[in-house]
């Protein structure tokens, strides 16, 4: 049943591949000359999405958010391997799953290689390998003092949705209809991160919170940052519930954005603008890397705002 149920469902030409699923191991040739860049994410039922969530939406989430590791890396995607455990085989979501996990490939022309499937809770897990040029990856270390800070796309529109969707924040339909796209079908931002070879000192990718996800360039590259709030890029329809708390706390610490989060000299700007351009997203400048430590919000009124929660914890209830 296993084998069949792989064969139904996952098992597609693999031209890129020297042997894709059907073996006991995938054998891939990776580009002469480029270092391979590999991430892996896991995704589980009742804690990264709901039991009423579209299947075939949920197999383009679990494919985007590790794209979207590939793009904060500048790494141009290649293979992925799908590891799924299912209560009970059910054809109908798998071949919807298998819609929206394939579609998603397809767009960014990375293979099905290989994985596993069990029985168990709904889980899935995805191990994704792209290709980047020697020294040429987008870091975490590489941020430095005078650096301005960028962001793709807009913020808070994912965590918005998902508290509306928990009751924690009262939006009209009309409203909770302009984010809701946002939370179950994220664009990973690949072709900005391999435009950003070569122009960006560090980046990483928003899932977890700006706030979180800013400090570990932070952290890994030895310097403080300051970001103005009113830069922050945002749609309309969530800038009309920033009087809210809990929606000043979406935009800066609500995750799931899965958009780039980036670090470049001033002198950088232009180039910035044209791969921007290039593949074909909005950027915003939010703020400047500073010496030292530490990461400073500043409101509209030039004083500190201040915040108690700076991203999504894993390991919290």
């Amino acid at each position: 049943m296993e084998f069949s149920l792989i064969a139904k469902h996952f098992t597609r030409p693999t031209p890129g591949a020297v042997l894709g699923v059907g073996d006991d191991c995938a054998l891939l040739a990776p580009t002469p000359g480029m270092q391979l860049a590999v991430s892996s994410d896991m995704l589980l039922e009742g804690r990264h999405f709901s039991p009423q969530d579209s299947p075939a939406g949920i197999g383009h989430k679990s494919l985007a958010v590790n794209l979207s590791d590939l793009a904060a890396m500048g790494a141009t995607p290649r293979w992925a391997t799908l590891a799924i455990a299912l209560p009970e085989e059910n054809d109908a979501w798998l071949t919807a799953f298998a819609r929206g996990f394939f579609r998603m490939a397809d767009q960014y022309g990375i293979e099905l290689v290989g994985g596993d499937t069990t029985r168990g809770a709904l889980t899935i897990s995805i191990t994704v390998m792209g290709d980047v040029p020697p020294g040429q990856a987008l870091r975490r270390d590489g941020a430095r003092a005078g650096d301005d800070i960028w962001v793709s796309g807009v913020l808070g529109s994912a965590a918005l949705a998902l508290a509306y969707r928990q009751g924690r924040l009262f939006m009209e339909q009309i409203d909770a209809a302009k984010v809701l796209p946002a939370l179950y079908l994220p664009t990973p931002r690949v072709a900005l991160g391999v435009a950003l070879r070569g122009i960006a000192n560090s980046a990483i990718d928003i899932s977890d919170g700006l706030l979180a996800d800013l400090s570990h360039i932070l952290d890994r590259s030895s310097v403080g940052a300051q970001l103005e709030f009113d830069a922050l890029p945002t749609l309309p329809v969530v800038q009309t519930y920033l009087h809210e708390a809990v929606a000043r706390e979406c935009v800066l610490a609500g995750g799931d954005d899965y958009e780039l989060c980036f670090t470049a000299p001033a002198e950088r700007r232009d180039a910035i603008l044209a791969a921007a351009t290039q593949a074909n997203v909005t950027v915003s400048r939010i703020g400047r890397i500073s010496a030292g430590s530490g990461l400073t919000v500043m409101a509209a009124d030039g004083q500190p705002l201040p915040y108690d929660k700076t991203g999504y914890d894993h390991f919290a209830a």
